[in-house]
């Protein structure tokens, strides 16, 4: 048994397997798979890490290594900064299951030493690691995740029923740039529903009154208003720059004319829509293979079969569920983690609280994203437009 900590270290070396700093930089350029795990702690990885490490501090080791490497044959490297955090954790991983562990010796420091390829996280302020440290606890988003949130910009079509909650959800996530598109001003009869505006601010401007919540929420988030309606003089213009489209938008003139831009500019749209009490959310993404709007809906129906929610009734609550599942999607293609609603419709009935799933399919002969387009520029269906 050993009897000092020089006892511990030097049989615990015995026990565990090692590889040189040579040999994890020739895995590096060879691209062998294996899973790289800093041991040190947050302050000394926001200092420079090995080139695809993941952070796992020694002492958060045992509570966060199942959640980060969940495969226990996957092949892993453990490094600190010299070498003896390292083997600790090589044989709290091998006593934990894990089949095949070495750590890393040297460490850190002489592979910084050798000038070594070695990255930065992003610099997060202190206040948004306040801000935003339940994110950075999660694998899937941590501080790279954050940082490409914030580096992010996401355009909302309407400033309405399904805008409100994603708009207030994007912010608080964090992503940096929000654009709005809405023409209207805020409604008393908007209220039961578009939860971003306030009575204070009846008459204004739905974007102003939207930007005004945002700011609120979070300074971190840049608010790009748009004060008109999307027609295809200006689709090209709103659209540029932006990541990801959420179409919240409630008639069927501007649901086309933003599914042929999205397949002309290869921009994502999480498309959602609510109907008295049901609602239903999908990913349009053509340019890497899902369907576009017009493979499920290829012409807009006539006016007296589409009517609005003015016409027919909303549940206030509806479109906060639709609304936040598109924000979820949204974030999700952001941070190109989960399983997004490509290909998937999503539906939800209120009164039976009940989801649904459809499989969508690209349809080869669409007129927009098929094999052999005829729609290759803007068509206005003014005529076909339903107040919504």
């Amino acid at each position: 048994m050993p009897t000092t900590y020089t006892d511990l270290i030097a049989d615990i070396r015995k026990s565990i397997a090692t590889v040189t700093l040579e040999e994890i930089k020739r895995r590096l350029d060879e691209k062998t798979p294996m899973i790289l795990v800093d041991v040190r702690e947050k302050e000394e990885f926001r200092d420079g890490y090995i080139p695809g490490a993941i952070s796992v501090p020694r002492g958060f080791l045992e509570m966060q290594i199942e959640g980060k490497v969940t495969d226990k044959n996957a092949p892993i490297v453990l490094y600190c900064a010299g070498g003896t955090r390292s083997a600790l954790a090589a044989k709290t991983l091998s006593d934990l299951g894990y089949t095949h562990v070495e750590s890393a010796n040297p460490g850190f420091v002489r592979w910084k030493d050798l000038g070594l390829p070695m990255e930065k996280p992003p610099q997060l302020t202190e206040a948004q690691r306040d801000r935003y440290s339940r994110h950075l606890l999660l694998p899937e988003v941590g501080e790279i995740g954050q940082a490409k949130l914030l580096a992010s910009k996401v355009l909302l079509l309407g400033a309405g029923g399904l805008g409100s909650p994603a708009a207030l959800y994007l912010a608080a996530a964090g992503v940096g740039t929000l654009g709005l598109v809405d023409a209207d001003t805020v409604d008393a009869s908007n209220l039961q529903r578009q939860i971003i505006h306030a009575t204070s601010r009846l008459g204004t401007y739905k974007v102003d009154s939207a930007e005004k919540a945002i700011n609120d929420l979070n300074p971190d988030v840049k608010v790009i208003k748009f004060q008109e309606r999307v027609d295809s003089s200006n689709v090209d213009r709103i659209f540029a720059g932006f990541d990801v489209i959420v179409d919240g938008c409630d008639n069927f003139p501007t649901r086309y004319l933003v599914n042929d831009a999205s397949v002309f500019l290869k921009k994502p749209v999480v498309h959602g829509s609510i109907f008295r009490f049901d609602g239903q959310v999908t990913t349009f993404s053509p340019h890497t293979g899902g369907p576009c709007y017009r493979c499920l809906y290829p012409e807009p129906p006539p006016p007296h079969l589409a009517p609005s929610c003015q016409e027919a009734g909303v549940l206030g609550i509806l479109p906060g569920v639709v609304g936040v599942i598109q924000a979820t999607e949204a974030i999700k293609l952001i941070l190109g983690k989960g399983n997004p609603l490509i290909g998937r419709l999503l539906t939800y009935d209120s009164l039976r609280m009940k989801f649904g799933e459809l499989k969508l399919r690209r349809d080869k002969t669409c007129p927009v994203c098929g094999d052999n387009p005829t729609i290759t520029s803007y068509i206005d269906y003014e005529g076909f437009c339903s107040i919504g």
